[in-house]
């Protein structure tokens, strides 16, 4: 089932987007679909995400802690 969606872009955006679809034979709102769709295929975690929780915390009386804190505090 197809949903209408109102979005706003960039005017020279939007020539850009036109002139490529029409470019491919497509309509802007078919080339739109297929960019959100790759898009979304090929979305990966950060590696922020990938590796949340995997760390211990450096206990204070780890000499590692202690050089790192003399280093940057």
């Amino acid at each position: 089932m197809n949903r209408k969606l109102t979005i706003t872009i960039d005017d020279a955006l939007a020539h850009e987007a036109e002139r490529l679809a029409r470019s491919r034979g497509l309509s802007l709102s078919s080339l739109i679909d297929t960019s959100l769709r790759e898009t979304l295929a090929n979305d990966s975690p950060t590696v922020a995400t990938r590796w949340r929780g995997r760390f211990r915390p450096a206990e204070r009386d780890d000499p590692r802690y202690e050089a790192l804190a003399r280093k940057y505090l």
